[in-house]
């Protein structure tokens, strides 16, 4: 997951109208893919870990609330919707919140896969795909703040390393404690990022036909997701 912040260095490949036409697709797949994966994967997976229903959804608020709270704290969404009045902070700000969430990301899917090591797959495919589009667009806003090309690539790469940080504390954390309740935790930031981060960024085109292709991305997203519980089930 974390060699996975090299591929911003893709970018420098595509004009930058070739990037717009591709990124919009990926992040609708990143949300589908995210969202498929909390309803069919994780939640279905918190039933048989817990004795209490009602505790599970609980745990899935409180990681949607958990990246509500991060992006409110580092003013996410205002720099990324008026760059001219905070270019500068934003840079730092896109490091700092991605080494957060990477962090938290990393907890949640190596709690999975201490759980199911199936479950463990599906989670990291579900973060990977997610984490394709967020790379290609930090990298493309850290050059865009004055940051050289390979300065850029370098705390790129850094801030992804937080994920292995956050699975090494996982792991050692399961040896003294019940980490499963970072399933549902982890369906709560999927369903967070999804619905409020990723599909609000591609809902509200002109353009019918961009419109169809991202909504195509997103319902493929979701049958991967699907499709994957499907096999898994059948090979129980």
């Amino acid at each position: 997951m974390s060699v996975i912040g090299l591929v911003g260095s893709v970018t420098l490949l595509f004009s930058e109208e070739t990037l717009k036409k591709i990124l919009l697709p990926l992040v609708s797949l990143a949300a589908g893919s995210l969202i498929g994966g909390a309803f069919f994967h994780l939640i279905p997976a918190s039933l048989t870990a817990f004795d209490s229903d009602f505790m599970i959804f609980v745990w899935v608020v409180a990681g949607f609330s958990t990246f509500f709270a991060l992006e409110q704290l580092l003013h996410w969404h205002h720099c990324q919707r008026a760059p001219a009045d905070c270019k500068k902070p934003l840079t730092y700000l896109i490091l700092i919140g991605d080494g957060l969430h990477n962090l938290l990301g990393g907890l949640a899917v190596a709690s999975v896969f201490i759980t199911d090591i199936r479950l463990g797959i599906m989670a990291w495919l579900a973060a990977a795909a997610h984490e394709v589009p967020q790379e290609l667009g930090d990298f493309g806003v850290l050059v865009h703040g004055g940051w050289s090309k390979s300065r850029a690539l370098i705390f790129n790469v850094l801030s992804a390393l937080t994920f292995l940080l956050g699975g090494l504390i996982a792991y050692f954390a399961s040896f003294n404690m019940d980490v499963s309740f970072l399933i549902p935790f982890a369906a709560g930031n999927f369903i967070y990022i999804g619905a409020s981060d990723l599909i609000p960024e591609v809902k509200e085109h002109g353009n019918f036909k961009a419109n169809f292709v991202n909504f195509v991305a997103f319902i493929f997203g979701t049958l991967f997701m699907l499709m994957i519980k499907i096999l898994f089930d059948e090979g129980v």
